[in-house]
């Protein structure tokens, strides 16, 4: 069942934190968790910011239950089901329902080249086969694919197809996409590209997904509401903020650097280790105290707001 279009969300799609041995850090799931929600964020499992190509089927049934441990009653997590298996998805799904969640999310699989008819039959297949609402993550960084509207606006009329989370770096495509579900009220439209969050909440996007929201939630949550009381001004300076942030661990660097990059960055918040599941690694001390520098000045100079709660 479709739910009602309510208030803009901010989702973070959280980070996989990881202990030197490259097992889950479960204390630190707490505190990430904590400081999400007390900042008014819904966070996001195991997508690409997660890891989740290199996370083991056993570590995201762990992730999932530490998760679902850590998540308020009636308040929101969502969680990723993709893999080149499709079997493996909806037995994910399957896990993530019987724990409460009510809506997963999927990428394409990434290894063949599919026809616009695979990707359709695909994702009719898997929500078919789960019991949750299902959105679909279309990023061709990491598929290689694009998933083209009209397939979209399609599948959006399945009555367990719910959403997009759209992460491609197009704003002809943005427009086009608000101009198809804006006034929907049965399907939602998510902004996964950081840099144009602010513009597709103020015409009509439901919600963003920016990975810079793992230790700056406060920003996106601002956002939001700015954009709900048509605060355009401060819509604007707070994506400034949210560009000058996301270059800091983003410029220069392939994603999965950027991935390292994040969690340093938490670090210093202490909120989780900058450990990576191969094949990702950690980079330099001196790129580490680098980026930690201008981390510093930034927050300083632009008076950024991070609301870190009490035992983070």
């Amino acid at each position: 069942m479709k739910e009602e279009l309510k208030n803009k969300e901010a989702i973070v799609p959280v980070v996989a934190p990881l202990k030197e041995d490259l097992s889950l850090d479960q204390d630190a799931v707490a505190r990430i968790f904590a400081y999400l929600y007390a900042n008014g964020a819904i966070p996001f499992i195991l997508g690409t910011t997660g890891e989740s190509a290199s996370l083991s089927n056993a570590f995201k049934e762990e992730y999932l239950q530490v998760a679902v441990a850590h998540k308020p009653i009636e308040s929101k997590l969502y969680v990723g089901i993709s893999s080149n298996i499709l079997e493996d998805s909806i037995a994910f799904a399957h896990s993530a329902h019987s724990l409460g969640v009510a809506a997963v999310a999927a990428t394409l699989p990434t290894y063949y080249k599919l026809s616009e008819v695979q990707m359709e039959k695909y994702f009719l297949d898997l929500a078919e086969a789960i019991p949750n609402n299902l959105i679909v993550y279309n990023i061709p960084a990491t598929t290689h694919m694009s998933i083209p509207l009209d397939l979209l606006d399609r599948l959006s009329y399945h009555p367990k197809i719910v959403a997009v989370k759209d992460s491609e770096r197009s704003m002809e495509r943005l427009d086009q996409s608000l101009h198809l579900w804006k006034d929907r009220t049965d399907f939602k439209h998510y902004m996964g590209w950081a840099g144009a969050c602010a513009y597709a909440l103020l015409h009509g996007s439901d919600g963003i997904i920016p990975s810079s929201g793992n230790f700056a939630p406060a920003i996106y949550t601002d956002m939001c509401r700015a954009v709900e009381q048509q605060d355009t001004a401060l819509a604007d300076r707070l994506q400034k903020q949210s560009d000058d942030i996301g270059a800091l661990y983003q410029a220069n660097k392939s994603l999965g650097e950027s991935l390292w990059g994040l969690k340093v960055l938490m670090k210093q918040l202490g909120l989780c280790e900058p450990f990576m599941m191969p094949p990702l690694h950690t980079l330099s001390s001196q790129e580490e105290y680098a980026l930690i520098d201008a981390f510093q000045a930034l927050v300083t100079k632009e008076n950024i707001k991070l609301n870190l709660v009490n035992h983070v």
